[in-house]
């Protein structure tokens, strides 16, 4: 009997050993949580340039983050995604994205502001513009060109390969970014194949293709090596770094280096509405304001509601597809379709 009695205890003690614990519970959201598409980064995402900005966005208290009802994201339409956030603000560089005690335009961190919604919604994908802000200095170098416009010789003769050192040191603080964003989910709950996460890179806003009259302050104060510049080498360079970040980081690519050629600002001569990014633009009555003047400038050079929808329409086509990196160009129909680097738009 007690040869018995320990037998038994001996088995109980093996079949104990052998049933796992149960798991974890992980934290996030519960699975009946509404389905949200969120976007973080700077103007090329946040709106600029489409005017509609919302209540809060337009200077307000110092907020000049210009979100518009036309950004991006809110023409993105995916099966079950009824949620749609931009937490993206212009301006913005990797530093404002990424986890840290950042403050721009009021706002802080994104990735901060993106905690708190992922525990909110079920995030299924998160779309980032970001890095132009960081050492290239994009927007400064479009202003400095219209300087030299305005003066003699050209804004971007010099620059040779300081251009390839200003994105090589842009591209491990993008990184930083996107894994910053790839810490804020797995600390909410999700695990890394249960959300998308897609660096969006830049489009040449101008392009040689001014039609005549338009290349002065009317529309496009640029010289010509300029805007040849701009679209074939400082978009090309500038959105070749930028794959390198998200490749590091194991984030998707989706490249529109080629994405506005032909739509370029003051491409469409007399009439705006084939263009898809605004011309020189100026807001006079922001002029008449100490606290506004400064940014009566920023919408010009940034896509408009059209050049967003049509970003929006491939980004909606590449979320739909499994490639990790695809360009955004245009189909037999005109429109824009994610192709992959050996196949070409449907």
């Amino acid at each position: 009997m007690v040869l018995a009695a320990v037998f038994v205890l001996a088995l109980i003690g093996l079949v104990g050993d052998s049933i796992a614990p149960p798991p974890i519970p992980r934290p996030g959201p519960p699975a009946s949580a509404p389905l949200a598409l969120v976007s973080l980064g700077d103007s090329t995402i946040s709106g600029e340039g489409a005017g509609d900005y919302l209540p809060g966005t337009n200077g307000e208290n110092g907020d000049w983050c210009h979100r518009s009802a036309h950004a991006e994201i809110t023409d993105i339409h995916l099966p079950g995604v009824n949620t749609l956030i931009n937490l993206a603000c212009s301006g913005a560089n990797a530093a404002d994205v990424r986890l840290g005690d950042a403050n721009h335009n009021t706002e802080p961190s994104q990735a901060e502001q993106l905690a708190t919604l992922a525990g909110r919604y079920r995030v299924v994908a998160i779309v980032i513009a970001v890095g132009a802000n960081d050492d290239p200095h994009f927007a400064d170098l479009l202003n400095q060109c219209v300087n030299a416009w305005a003066s003699t010789g050209s804004c971007t003769a010099g620059l040779g390969k300081q251009w390839q050192q200003r994105i090589n040191a842009m591209v491990p603080k993008v990184e930083h970014a996107l894994h910053d964003i790839q810490t804020v989910m797995g600390g909410a709950g999700y695990e890394p194949g249960s959300y998308q996460l897609v660096l969006q890179s830049y489009a040449a806003p101008i392009g040689p293709d001014v039609a005549a009259g338009l290349q002065n302050l009317a529309g496009c104060p640029f010289r010509t090596t300029d805007l040849n510049w701009v679209r074939d080498t400082g978009v090309t360079v500038l959105d070749d770094g930028l794959r390198r970040a998200a490749d590091q980081a194991g984030a998707r690519y989706l490249d529109l280096a080629r994405a506005g050629i032909g739509h370029e600002a003051c491409s469409g001569g007399a009439t705006a509405a084939g263009e898809w990014f605004t011309r020189l633009t100026i807001v006079w009555t922001d002029l008449q304001s100490d606290n506004r003047a400064a940014h009566a400038l920023q919408q010009s050079f940034h896509p408009n509601a059209a050049g967003y929808a049509a970003f929006a329409g491939c980004l909606a086509g590449f979320l739909g597809t499994t490639d990790q990196a695809a360009s955004c160009l245009p189909g037999p129909d005109g429109t824009l379709h994610p192709a992959t680097e050996l196949g070409s738009p449907p």
